[in-house]
């Protein structure tokens, strides 16, 4: 009896109390229905509830980051493939014999790599993070949008651009950026089940195991 009776006053408080907070999550994920790579089929999509109630400020640092791990993921998975078909730089990677065609591809070459290799891309990495490829969201000077990493000096035509064709680039990339994470993801999960990374490739005989 008692159960029921706390059941049904639960239920009672949520009836009053679920609509107008659902109505208040909404509206504060409306403010970010137009933004960039908010497109058909799925429209606004943030199925972790990380915007609500969430500002500017916020969703700025969210797409900062989205972004940059987009970009890296890019790279990742250019590389990744580049490597798997032959492509290696030629000579040695330290003084005492390692060639780069040795290196195999993937998770094993995070244990092939010299130890004072992996120290000085970590080191590299960093200086770029913390000097290099800053925007507004990090602290620099406000660029013309997040992820703006020009830093005053780089450009590669972008001014030269309409508006219209800067923001279809901005969404090209955006998109291009998430569908590699998903790619580099799956490239590193089939790799560690079994050896063989490119799937399709695989059973059309065409396999590239690192």
């Amino acid at each position: 009896m008692k159960l029921a009776l706390l059941t049904t006053l639960f239920a009672t408080a949520s009836a009053f109390t679920g609509p107008a907070l659902l109505a208040q999550k909404q509206t504060s994920l409306k403010a970010f229905e137009n933004e960039i790579g908010s497109q058909p089929p799925l429209g606004f999509w943030d199925p972790l509830g990380l915007l609500e109630d969430a500002d500017q400020e916020r969703f700025d640092r969210l797409r900062y980051v989205e972004i940059k791990h987009g970009r890296i993921a890019m790279l990742a998975c250019a590389g990744h493939i580049t490597v798997a078909y032959g492509a290696r730089l030629g000579g040695d990677i330290d003084y005492h014999g390692h060639a780069f065609a040795d290196i195999p591809n993937g998770w094993p070459a995070l244990s092939a790599i010299p130890q004072e290799g992996l120290l000085q891309m970590i080191a590299f990495v960093g200086f770029l993070e913390l000097f290099v490829m800053k925007d507004s969201a990090n602290g620099a000077e406000p660029g013309e949008f997040v992820g703006d990493f020009r830093n005053g000096a780089l450009d590669f035509g972008w001014d030269s651009l309409s508006a219209e064709d800067q923001e279809r680039k901005r969404g090209i990339e955006l998109n291009n950026g998430r569908a590699a994470q998903m790619g580099i993801l799956a490239l590193m999960v089939h790799e560690q089940l079994n050896g063989e990374p490119y799937v399709i490739n695989g059973l059309l005989g065409a396999s590239a195991n690192p």
